[in-house]
């Protein structure tokens, strides 16, 4: 058996250490019985209140927001466009709004569902490479908002893969950001082809 993440890994501080730890960590969702998985290969950390690129900017406090204000360990999700589901990961503490965006995955269970979800007929990058590509393959949607990561639905896994190199650089999408579009607060695994944007 993997182990799944405990409540602590979320729940510290350092959002920009977490979001290269979850480099090579497992997501894992079990929706309609059946199980799809995927390592983590890109992140983006969200440091609230003073990043300008977090919905939850100058503590924001909105229905939509409100997640963030959670202690760590629980899921996210949002509409981007009124088209795509971005699922994040809520960190630290309570009232404390710092997340993760999931920008990619590497497919490993369930492949043949993640393409009927995503309507492929030929696997390559585009089926998990994007936040939005990854959310319907893995089949994660609004209702998944809010939701435990401490649970049976969606979960993040240990399964002990040694990343080599990582790669930082800036954030995709947050040119309304002023002094923090340049932060170096993306990270993806170097070589990986499952990544969005190189």
């Amino acid at each position: 058996m993997y182990s799944k993440l405990p409540e602590s890994f979320y729940i510290r501080e350092d959002v920009i250490q977490l979001s290269k730890e979850l480099l090579g960590k497992v997501l894992v969702t079990h929706i309609d019985g059946i199980i799809t998985s995927g390592m983590i290969t890109e992140t983006e950390a969200y440091h609230a209140p003073e990043d300008k690129a977090s919905h939850a900017y100058n503590n924001r406090r909105t229905p939509r927001t409100e997640v963030f204000y959670n202690t760590g360990g629980i899921g996210y999700v949002y509409l981007c466009y009124g088209i795509h589901n971005l699922f994040n990961v809520v960190t630290n503490k309570q009232d404390i709004p710092h997340a993760i965006l999931i920008r990619a995955v590497e497919p490993l269970e369930g492949i043949d569902h993640m393409m009927q979800r995503r309507k492929k007929v030929k696997l390559d990058k585009t089926l998990t490479a994007g936040p939005g590509a990854l959310s319907q393959a893995l089949g994660i949607n609004k209702i998944h908002n809010k939701i435990s990561l401490l649970g049976e639905t969606v979960w993040i896994e240990d399964r002990s893969i040694k990343v080599e190199s990582i790669i930082a650089t800036t954030r995709v999408g947050i040119d309304y950001a002023e002094e923090y579009i340049d932060k170096p607060w993306r990270f993806y695994i170097k070589g990986n082809k499952w990544v969005s944007k190189l």
